[in-house]
C-alpha cells in the first residue's frame, strides 16, 4: 500500500497487539470444517504445547456465562435519533410527538441502529436494563416491547426468559437475534448451538411470506429449534446457506422475531422492512 507509513509488525508493536504467523490456515480451516468451532489459545509466555492444551481444555468457555449484564444499560432512558439522512448529513432528532406508537426496548446489548430504525418507523422509544421486572414494564405501559440482540447463550439468562413469559399475551413482542432466542425459550421451546456460528455480512435469507431473498448481517452461535415449539409458531424466514430458521411468528399472539440483524446494512438495506412489518402488527393488535 503506497499510503502506508510503517510495516504491519511495527504497527502491531506500537498498538500492543498480539499476532501470529507461520500457521497453515488451510489445514486449520479443514479441521474446523470437520469438527466445528473450537476454542484456541495464543501465548507469548508459555511455549509448552502440553501446558497450553491443558489450559484451553479446562477453560469453561462462554456458554455458561451471563454476558448480558456486562452489556446492558444501567438506567431507563429515551432515544430520539432516527436513521441516517443523506440529505441532511446527520442522524435526525425526531420528537416523541411525531411517534405513532411507543415501544419499550429490553437492552441485552442493543445496537444503536435498532433504536434508530424504531424511531424512524414511528415509535417513541424507551430503553430499559435487561433485568427490569415485567411488572415495571407493564406499569410503563408501552404499545409494544422489543427484545434486543445480545451476547452469549440465551438459556443462561434466566431473568430475561422469566420476564418475557410474563409479558406474553400482554403486549406485542418483537425479538432480534438474542431477543429472538429469548422469545423461543419463553414460549417453551429450545435452542441449540450451531456447529458453525453465523457471522458476517452476506448471509442470504428467504422471507417465506414474500418469497424474496434478502442479504443479511448475522452474528450468533445459537438457533431456535422450531420443532420444539410444537406448532405454536410458524417459520417466517430461512437461512439459504444451511437451512436453519431465521424468523418466527406466533399463530395466535402478536409475537414476531428474526434471528438476523435487520438494522444492519451490509451494502443494501434489504431487511429494514422488518421494522415496518412489526409496526403493522402493532397497528392491528
Amino acid at each position: 500500500n503506497w499510503r502506508s507509513k510503517m510495516s504491519l509488525g511495527d504497527y502491531l508493536r506500537i498498538n500492543n497487539k498480539i499476532a501470529i504467523e507461520g500457521v497453515d490456515t488451510r489445514a486449520l480451516t479443514a479441521h474446523l470444517r470437520d469438527n466445528g468451532s473450537q476454542m484456541g489459545i495464543i501465548s507469548t509466555e508459555d511455549s509448552s504445547v502440553e501446558n497450553l492444551l491443558k489450559k484451553v481444555r479446562f477453560h469453561p468457555g462462554i456458554g455458561g456465562l451471563d454476558l448480558v449484564k456486562y452489556e446492558t444499560t444501567d438506567r431507563v432512558h429515551s432515544y430520539r435519533e432516527g436513521i441516517w439522512s443523506w440529505e441532511r448529513g446527520c442522524y435526525p432528532h425526531i420528537d416523541d410527538e411525531k411517534a405513532e406508537y411507543s415501544i419499550l426496548v429490553y437492552d441485552f446489548g442493543v445496537k444503536l441502529n435498532i433504536l434508530r430504525n424504531l424511531v424512524s418507523s414511528g415509535f417513541k422509544t424507551i430503553v430499559v436494563p435487561a433485568s427490569t421486572p415485567a411488572e415495571e414494564v407493564l406499569n410503563i405501559d408501552p404499545d409494544a416491547i422489543l427484545l434486543s440482540n445480545g451476547p452469549g447463550n440465551p438459556a443462561i439468562v434466566a431473568y430475561a426468559i422469566e420476564n418475557t413469559k410474563k409479558l406474553i399475551g400482554k403486549k406485542p413482542l418483537f425479538g432480534i437475534c438474542f431477543g429472538h432466542q429469548i422469545i423461543g425459550l419463553a414460549l417453551g421451546g429450545e435452542v441449540y448451538k450451531l456447529k458453525f456460528g453465523h457471522h458476517g455480512a452476506n448471509h442470504p435469507v428467504k422471507d417465506l411470506y414474500t418469497g424474496k431473498v434478502v442479504i443479511t448481517s448475522q452474528n450468533h452461535n445459537y438457533c431456535v429449534d422450531i420443532k420444539s415449539l410444537k406448532g405454536a409458531v410458524e417459520l417466517t424466514h430461512r437461512n439459504l446457506y444451511d437451512g436453519t430458521e431465521e424468523g418466527l411468528r406466533h399463530k395466535e399472539l402478536s409475537i414476531f422475531s428474526v434471528q438476523y440483524h435487520p438494522e444492519a446494512s451490509p451494502g443494501p438495506n434489504d431487511s429494514s422492512y422488518i421494522f415496518r412489518r412489526f409496526r403493522d402488527i402493532v397497528r392491528t393488535s
